[in-house]
């Protein structure tokens, strides 16, 4: 048997927060078993939503900055975290970062959190940057959860995450196999802010709004498949088409939210079970289409599955780091081989 207590950390396009879990992993009889103990959302303050969402445009010297101060942020809400769920077992803690720049096809990708930051705060053992060896390797880098999914959540025929960008993760003739599906809250949350509002809670701005067939088009007409997704593809494809629409923001909600439900639907098989995790599980009208155009059984997850479950899994690529067993799959990223991703600071 093996045993390990690892804190996973995740920022994900969204920008709305920092999500800390406190995990154990068991390794016994040939399978891995998780625990999800503790977790908590540091929501970002203004300033930082700002330096996240707007730091794809700063010069080299401003993100190696921003990168150690955020590595600062991280350490210190981390700590924070472990003297308030009087956590007193941690092996060591595995921080995906934020994403700033996704471009494995031109062989780069950067996710700021600065590791050695985070390790001067903690003392313990800190892994990041668990994205480069696969883009090295000739893969996308993306998705990295389907490893957890493969092997903590293979009860499910599909698992769906809806953040920033909705990915999917199945097997497929016994091969693991996930991709980006499509830009989702990345949109939808820039269209609520319009209208006041930080996100469109439970979908109800949208359920105000009438889909557009000639946005929606246009929407459809985007070709993200095979490809993994950032800021990049929100604005320089999604964000242009939206920002010409002369619709309203109740329009451009509705329509956004059909482009999404059609997209997720389209993978999945009549009767599946899916699990669905990530701020867009919330979004009720959102699920509801994708049943409706589905037909797949939507599985309810616990809220701290559905928030908690992508901090989770990197704590366990942390595991498979530290195990030194390959935590990258080269049938997701299409890379020439399983990778092990993961820099370990010690």
């Amino acid at each position: 048997m093996k045993k390990y207590n690892a804190i996973g950390i995740m920022s994900g396009t969204s920008c709305d927060g920092l999500d800390l879990a406190y995990c154990t992993f068991v390794f016994e009889a040939g399978k891995w078993s998780y625990q999800l103990n503790k977790s908590k959302m540091v929501e970002y303050s203004s300033d930082w939503k700002s330096k996240l969402r707007n730091a794809h445009t700063f010069g080299k010297s401003q993100i190696e900055e921003l990168s150690k101060e955020f590595g600062q942020f991280i350490g210190t809400e981390t700590h924070q975290f472990i003297l308030d769920s009087q956590i007193h077992s941690i092996d060591f803690v595995a921080s995906h970062g934020h994403t700033v720049f996704h471009q494995p096809h031109n062989g780069f990708t950067l996710q700021i959190g600065d590791g050695k930051e985070i390790k001067k705060i903690l003392g313990i053992p800190v892994i990041n940057d668990f994205r480069t060896a696969d883009v090295q390797a000739g893969g996308q880098g993306a998705p990295l959860v389907p490893i957890g999914d493969e092997l903590l959540f293979s009860d499910y025929d599909f698992c769906v995450n809806i953040g920033g960008i909705a990915n999917i993760s199945f097997q497929e003739n016994g091969v693991r196999k996930a991709q980006d599906i499509c830009i989702a809250n990345m949109a939808l949350n820039p269209l609520a802010r319009e209208m006041g509002h930080e996100f469109d809670d439970k979908g109800n701005l949208a359920k105000q709004g009438v889909v557009n067939p000639q946005l929606l088009w246009k929407l459809q007409e985007l070709d993200f498949k095979g490809a993994s997704l950032g800021t990049e593809q929100y604005h320089e494809s999604m964000l242009p088409i939206l920002t010409n629409s002369t619709s309203i923001a109740e329009t451009k909600l509705a329509t956004v939210t059909e482009y999404i439900a059609q997209i997720i639907a389209s993978y999945l098989r009549p009767g599946a079970s899916v699990l669905v995790t990530g701020g867009g599980a919330y979004n009720e009208f959102l699920m509801n289409k994708i049943s409706k155009y589905s037909k797949a059984t939507i599985v309810s997850a616990s809220r701290e599955l559905i928030e908690f479950k992508e901090a989770l899994i990197f704590a366990f690529l942390g595991v498979l780091r530290m195990e030194n067993i390959p935590n990258c799959l080269s049938s997701v990223t299409g890379a020439k081989e399983d990778a092990i991703g993961g820099v370990l600071i010690s």
